[in-house]
């Protein structure tokens, strides 16, 4: 999802970093500590293709670090995929934490049930920028009417095909999921070399689409209380849908089951599938692939005709830790990294959907690739339960081990999304 494209006006809208208002020091830090100089360090996630996000934020830290004397910023990109692990070594060990982190927004409960992230309400109050942030950006960062960080970007996914291998096979885009099945195995039929739909055993926001489009959940409450529905009869149609997908037919299973969303484009973007489901994060990644300019994006379709499968409303952001001895320092730098003009950036270099409405509106007037993406929003998305146990769900591989027992033969689908509910009810009793 990265452009090379640099918005001009946008920027011009944006404060200069170097001038950006300094936060309130507040006293709910563990950390008794507010040094106005010496190392901060930030943990940022890699990216497949992760160079275009390394410069706008070295840019950042440029500014930063000349406005702010005797201060310096390391920067370090950890690996999405164990980041669990990382965080959890962070909370238990201040030492060795981070002041700013870069987070998932399905994270966000469970890292304040730990008590890892700082209460930041009053500083992103005061801060000029956030009264155009998106609302469903600004939820992600909120607990309990308690802000814990800054929406950094907002993402959802949507179908990439092949227009060079559609046009050679006389295919169309698919208009339902049927269609979506039966187009992947017209393309494998046709061209044994490609995966006719790149898919991942591994990839649960990418298999979600077709558990909620067939009208299932995956759970049912609220405030805090929750219990699975992983097992109910809509979303064991769409865990088959989904896991029917994997075989010598489209995707074969010995290498697809286990792939994760990165595997799948990193696939795709190599010209080895005639579709994928991807992220508007992911354009940069294809663009820089052997693919470029033999591609289109369509939402991701529905069960029925011209409908758009509900996606997961994806994102990161941005916070600051508890333990932080800078926290001034480390407020604002989150702000800075957060900002219209950091967004923008970000935007141009590798096509994450801004937070900010006006932002948003404007990068989608100006680039093409950005409407199927926000046609897919304006549908209607879903997300994760609003519950601290979400991050032992996601960590335990709940949902990708349900997946791979279906797809690798181990359980029907009955057995194997009722096992997932047991777990993922036993870890919401746990949250309390």
């Amino acid at each position: 999802m990265k452009l090379s494209v640099r918005f001009a006006g946008l920027t011009a809208l944006a404060a200069l970093l170097a001038t950006a208002c300094a936060p309130q020091t507040s006293s709910n830090s563990s950390s008794d500590k507010d040094e106005k100089t010496g190392a901060l360090r930030v943990w940022l996630f890699q990216e497949v293709g992760n160079t275009p996000k390394e410069k706008v934020v070295d840019s950042v830290v440029a500014d930063f670090e000349k406005a702010h004397k005797g201060t310096k910023v390391n920067v370090e990109y950890i690996p999405i995929d164990t980041r669990a692990q990382r965080v959890k070594a962070a909370f238990n060990d201040p030492a060795s934490a981070p002041d700013v982190m870069e987070y998932g927004n399905t994270d966000t409960a469970g890292y304040v049930k730990d008590g890892g992230l700082l209460d930041v309400t009053k500083d992103f109050g005061d801060w000029s920028e956030a009264k155009d942030t998106d609302p469903t950006a600004k939820q992600s960062v909120t607990v309990d009417r308690k802000m814990y960080g800054a929406p950094f970007y907002v993402g959802v996914r949507a179908l990439y095909y092949r227009t060079d291998v559609f046009e050679e096979l006389g295919l169309k885009p698919p208009k339902t999921m049927d269609e979506l099945a039966s187009t992947a195995r017209a393309i494998r039929a046709a061209k044994p070399d490609l995966y006719g739909l790149v898919v991942g055993g591994a990839y649960t926001y990418g298999a979600m689409p077709f558990v909620w489009a067939n009208g299932g959940e995956l759970a049912n409450g609220k405030g805090g209380s929750y219990a699975s529905g992983i097992d109910s009869p809509e979303a064991q149609k769409g865990i088959k849908a989904y896991t029917s997908l994997f075989g010598d037919d489209n995707c074969p299973a010995a290498k697809c089951a286990g792939m994760g969303g990165n595997d799948t484009i990193s696939a795709f973007a190599a010209g080895k599938a005639g579709m994928a489901i991807g992220g508007d994060f992911s354009h940069t990644a294809v663009e820089a692939g052997k693919v470029k300019g033999k591609y289109a994006v369509v939402p991701l379709p529905g069960v029925k005709s011209g409908s758009i499968a509900p996606a997961f409303a994806g994102g990161n952001n941005i916070g600051v830790l508890k333990s932080t001895s800078h926290r001034t320092l480390a407020v604002e730098l989150m702000e800075q990294l957060a900002s219209k003009k950091t967004q923008t950036e970000l935007f141009g270099a590798m096509g994450f959907l801004p937070t900010f409405t006006d932002v948003r509106q404007q990068v989608a007037t100006e680039e093409p690739f950005v409407k199927p993406f926000v046609q897919t929003l304006s549908a209607g998305t879903k997300f994760v339960p609003a519950s601290p146990a979400w991050a032992q769900i996601d960590s335990s591989l709940v949902l990708p081990t349900m997946f791979q027992e279906v797809i690798a033969g181990k359980k029907d689908v009955p057995a194997a999304s009722e096992d997932a509910a047991k777990k993922m009810n036993a870890a919401f009793g746990s949250a309390g």
